[in-house]
């Protein structure tokens, strides 16, 4: 398993469930620990290498939250969780097991769906803030849908407030970056 460091604001807005859900866009990851020290700074590590490179190579020096996100390779090979019982003020998430884990299983379908963030992404509505320019339904299937937003990083923004959103009963929006264009 490997680690990349985002190298980014970490502040009321940027937690390790939103670095989850932005990095999970990529592969599985499985630790997020926002450092001590350094709490501009984050460890998240990923199942495997070639999903940290993904991460990496699309997502470094986009913006969250108008600051870019550097990139690096940590130095670490694993994100060390809290022993039982020790306090980390909530810097330490395992993620492990979650169930918003999109690529589970080794030949899914979502592995053909990775695309870095653009002007285009899949949501159903447009209450978060952002301007949306465009929105259309597939015509095969009308559970999904394109929706270009104005900009890369609102792009990136609504994907971490808007994934896995509760749509109505045990229905949740699931939300990526698209190479289709409207």
């Amino acid at each position: 398993m490997d680690s990349i460091v985002p190298d980014i604001a970490v502040g009321t807005k940027v937690t390790p469930q939103s670095l989850f859900i932005l990095f999970g866009v990529y592969g599985d990851v499985q630790h997020v620990k926002s450092l001590f020290n350094k709490k501009e700074n984050a460890l998240v590590q990923m199942v495997d290498s070639n999903q940290a490179q993904l991460a990496m190579s699309h997502l470094n020096r986009h913006k969250l939250y108008r600051k870019p996100i550097h990139i690096t390779l940590s130095r670490h090979q694993n994100v060390q969780l809290p022993r039982q019982g020790q306090e980390d003020q909530g810097l330490t998430k395992d993620y492990g097991n979650s169930p918003l884990h999109r690529f589970k299983k080794p030949v899914s379908k979502n592995f053909q769906n990775i695309f870095p963030p653009s002007e285009d992404l899949k949501v159903l509505f447009s209450s978060n803030g952002g301007v949306v320019k465009g929105f259309k339904f597939f015509q095969k299937d009308r559970k999904m849908a394109l929706n270009q937003m104005d900009s890369v990083e609102e792009a990136v923004q609504a994907l971490v407030h808007l994934h896995n959103h509760d749509l109505e009963k045990s229905h949740h929006l699931r939300v990526s970056f698209s190479k289709s264009t409207i």
